[in-house]
This record gives C-alpha cells, structure tokens and sequence, in this order.
C-alpha cells in the first residue's frame, strides 16, 4: 500500500503517512491515490488545490468554510517545516472545541487530512515553508469563517517561544463562544 492511515486524538483527523520511493537521483511519492484514500475512510473529491509560501514565525488561521461549502483537506508541507492544527468545531461532537496537530515537513512527507467541521490553522517552523493541500470546495468568501488562533478556551500548544506573524484577519477572528451557532457544524 502506498500509504499509512493513523487516526488521531479526534479519529476523524486522519494522518497520511506516503511510502518513499528514494535513491541517489532523489525520490518518489504519491500524494494521493483516490481508491486508497477511500478504501480508509476518506471519501472526498477535492475540487480545487492550493499552494502558500510562508516565512518562519507566520501563523495562518484558525480558517473554515461553513456550509453549504465547507471545506475538507488534505494538507501537505513540501519545503520547510510547520506545526499543523485542527479544531473541531461540530457543535454535537463530543471533542468540540478541541484541538489536534503534528508536524508536517519536507522531511517526514506526512499529510494532515482535515475533515469538514474543523478549522485549520498551522505555524511555520523553518525559515520558511511551502503548503500544498487540496480543497473539497472552492473558495467562497461569503461561508469563509475563522477563529482567534489564541483562542483561550481552545488553548493550542503551537510549540512556539516567540511572537508569531499574524495577518490583520486573523487577529480580528472571534473566539469559539462568540462564533453564531449557524456558522458553526
């Protein structure tokens, strides 16, 4: 099989383990394979792919899409080193308001998939890093939401001993109690 499935703390966020093909010319993966993702719970068409650039101390989210187009992804860092981080925000679920993460780096090749109903966010750990995740929508500004990445109620360990880079959005976030109940899962 080419890839590993491990569910984690919330087993609806699943980590990707891909099996590497390398040599002294370099190496070989596949991203994703839609049979086997499904065969292992994860049964999504992506419809739009993305790719960031961020530098060391840039923390993007926590970001979503509310309904009617939510978000899954699949989110892979190819250069560098991040801190990735899902929340669940599923008003009837019994992890709401918790969180998970894992380091995903050009090293481990690990991918984070985030099912809809949870928000995303990550820290960039090197000097700088590159994402490429897939969306199961496309962007729309009007469903797109977030929360406070500092958010006390949630309280993420992002593993950081400095200021992060916050974009002036994301810093005006609400926190989870204060999100209305129609934009939550």
């Amino acid at each position: 099989m080419p890839f590993e499935f491990k569910q984690l703390d919330i087993p609806e966020v699943i980590l990707v383990t891909p099996k590497v093909f390398g040599d002294n010319r370099g190496f070989f993966l596949e991203s994703y394979q839609k049979s086997t993702f499904m065969q292992n719970g994860i049964d999504i068409d992506f419809d739009q792919d993305n790719h960031s650039k961020s530098t060391k101390g840039v923390l993007r989210g926590l970001h979503y899409q509310k309904e009617p187009k939510a978000q899954a992804k699949l989110v892979r860092c190819s250069k560098g080193k991040i801190f990735d981080v899902a929340v669940d925000i599923r008003k009837n679920s019994p992890t709401f308001g918790k969180w998970v993460g894992e380091i995903l780096s050009e090293e481990n090749k690990n991918m984070l998939y985030i099912p809809t109903g949870f928000a995303h966010g990550f820290v960039v750990l090197s000097d700088e890093a590159e994402l490429l995740y897939k969306a199961s929508n496309e962007y729309s500004a009007e469903n797109d939401r977030g929360i406070r990445w500092n958010d006390p109620d949630i309280n993420i360990k992002w593993g950081i001993d400095f200021e992060p880079i916050i974009s002036e959005k994301d810093s005006r976030q609400p926190f989870l109690k204060d999100i209305k109940q129609e934009d939550l899962f």
